[in-house]
């Protein structure tokens, strides 16, 4: 049955056309439907018309052979019906022959594809409203040239952020009087690793590890991210970003070894190979994502972890996370009913819509906005820097042009270069092609591992060889819901006896004090305090160079800290206190005290500088 807003396509004039001639059922809506969308994937290659205005130029097929099933015919007298004259039909569009390689190579493709063609056939007035519904009634083949050209522009402000947040913290963290100084690692590694240190730790500080190379990476990082903004050489200014963020992510040491770093570095590399070859590169982007959101929920269950297998983790991820956000009291607070539907939700979105991923545009569409629902409300209750808006820039890549251009501004739209895209070469596409394949072999490598399988020795060996650099990796925050707070409260002194506590920027200290906001910055050193409170001081050395430069009073150090009660000089001693803080509840609140706190004992005994 004919859908009355789809016209059928016209006739070509002659069938003595030397193009091949697909043949369909006009009187059918759900082969005018792919007719057209075929005729705009092939474009002039193949004539396509409706047997109604053909079969008296084809005598010897039966009338019923053109009911049951395309036809695909040529002047030489070939002749290919059903699921064959689909395939071939196909092969004339780009990037589209391998079905047809499909169907004459691997062994049983051919029958279960008949058999398929024979199912949808047998139920084309159900097929073609599932089509209405799935790929919408002005369906055409999907381009992403205004999706891309808008990811990379945003993308440029994700690498911005990153080198900006970094650089402003960098000397405190690894300048030369820093907490773990680059040149301290530089010698370490050269010292024992000989040439081998060039591919463990590919990086530029080899070169030079000082304090003016550090900020000459991190501001040449950020001057190349705008570059990308403004779509100055984006594949140059893509492949030098990405090499000046790895270097900063093994000079970083401690302090960059977060998830959001390699997913950063992984999404950077992803994005220079979409710059070079479109098509592969939005799929291994798609794939990330879906590795990403995937493995995130998978975490969660084997772990074990009772509070996410009851539905009860919300009810204390708002206030234990690291650095929640003012919305994060508000949501602690929600009835606890409320609390595990959304976990359920939560669940809902990582596990399920991530396989939507790869279905129809419809569905796709259905698992982006899911998704960016859920990294929405991430992003409002807790501070994960760049984390959850580059999260949500991969979503965009989960829409075509189609449907970007129906809710973007002109002012938007008209960004994207008037000129023609060049095409990719065939050398350049099969390249992005072998690295691709390479990149999505080893990630399920990575996930057979997290999933608690033993991957074959040459899969790992694979994996390994190119594990320096950081192109791939497992994903998945808060496997283990942590149902307590314990923060450390660093106190110095001058005399023992009166003690002066020092306050840090983002992370919580004064009861009174309203979380703050902090996206898209990484405070590096208030987040390594969080995950110190859940390990022994005696097992981070970090920490212990950090209570030494405090009691020098080293300028980069302290700059890293909201107030340094020993501006004017530097204490005697210093200790750290441990405290369980919890969110106040509302009577509490309405006081102004956002926290509550209780002194659980010492984290660090008081220690005082060695006398020479």
């Amino acid at each position: 049955m004919q859908d009355p807003s789809i016209n059928p396509l016209q006739p070509s004039p002659a069938p003595t056309d030397p193009r091949p001639v697909l043949v369909y059922d006009a009187d059918c809506g759900f082969c005018v439907y792919w007719a057209r969308y075929w005729q705009k994937l092939t474009g002039d290659a193949v004539d396509y018309r409706p047997y109604q205005e053909m079969a008296d130029h084809y005598p010897g097929i039966p009338l019923a052979d053109f009911q049951r099933a395309v036809q695909y015919l040529t002047l030489e007298g070939h002749r290919a019906s059903a699921a064959e004259a689909s395939f071939l039909t196909l092969s004339h569009a780009p990037g589209k022959r391998f079905w047809l390689t499909l169907y004459k190579r691997l062994p049983g493709f051919a029958a279960v594809s008949e058999w398929f063609y024979a199912f949808i056939a047998a139920h084309r007035s159900a097929f073609f409203r599932v089509s209405l519904v799935l790929w919408g009634s002005d369906f055409e083949p999907p381009r992403h040239d205004l999706a891309s050209f808008v990811f990379l522009r945003l993308f440029g402000l994700i690498y911005l952020s990153a080198f900006v947040s970094f650089g402003v913290q960098a000397l405190g963290l690894i300048g030369s009087h820093g907490i773990l100084p680059l040149s301290d690692l530089i010698e370490a590694v050269g010292s024992r690793a000989g040439i081998e240190r060039f591919y463990v730790m590919p990086m530029l500080f080899w070169i030079n590890a000082g304090d003016g190379a550090i900020q000459t990476v991190c501001w040449a990082g950020a001057g190349l991210s705008l570059l990308l903004v403004f779509n100055w050489l984006p594949r140059v200014c893509l492949f030098l970003l990405f090499v000046l963020y790895l270097s900063l992510v093994y000079a970083g040491q401690t302090f960059m070894s977060y998830q959001w770093d390699t997913f950063l570095l992984e999404t950077g590399f992803l994005a220079l190979l979409m710059s070079v070859a479109q098509r592969p590169g939005i799929w291994l982007l798609r794939w990330l994502l879906f590795r990403f959101m995937l493995m995130s929920g998978v975490v969660k269950l084997l772990s074990g972890d009772p509070n996410w297998w009851n539905l009860s983790a919300l009810s204390y991820h708002f206030f234990s996370q690291p650095l929640p956000t003012p919305l994060a009291w508000y949501a602690a607070n929600l009835p606890p009913g409320v609390l595990r539907f959304a976990t359920g939700a939560l669940f809902f979105v990582e596990l399920a819509l991530p396989f939507l991923i790869f279905c129809p545009r419809r569905l796709r569409f259905f698992a982006g906005f899911g998704i960016l629902l859920l990294q929405s409300c991430i992003l409002i209750t807790g501070n994960y820097n760049w984390f959850n808006l580059q999260t949500m820039l991969l979503c965009l890549l989960l829409f075509d042009d189609a449907a970007l251009k129906r809710v973007m501004p002109r002012v938007l739209v008209g960004l994207l270069p008037a000129r023609k895209r060049r095409g990719t070469s065939k050398i350049v596409s099969r390249c992005v092609a072998a690295v691709g394949v390479l990149l999505v072999f080893c990630s399920v490598v990575e996930m057979d591992a997290r999933f608690g399988g033993t991957p074959p020795a040459f899969a790992r060996g694979v994996d390994q060889l190119i594990e320096p650099l950081r192109l791939v990796s497992s994903y998945g925050l808060f496997a283990v819901m942590t149902t307590e707070r314990n923060e450390i409260v660093i106190e110095g002194s001058r005399d023992g006896v009166e003690w002066r506590e020092y306050a840090f920027r983002f992370k919580p200290g004064d009861v009174i004090r309203r979380p703050p906001w902090n996206v898209p910055h990484q405070p590096r050193l208030d987040w390594q305090m969080w995950f110190a409170a859940l390990d022994d001081p005696r097992r981070l050395p970090w920490f212990q160079r950090f209570l030494e430069r405090l009691l020098r009073n080293e300028p980069a150090v302290t700059s890293l800290l909201e107030k340094n009660p020993f501006a004017d000089a530097p204490p005697r001693y210093i200790r750290a206190q441990f405290y369980a803080y919890t969110f106040s509840g509302s009577r509490e609140g309405s006081k102004g005290e956002w926290w509550q706190r209780r002194l659980l004992g010492l984290y660090f005994p008081p220690a005082q500088l060695r006398s020479n």
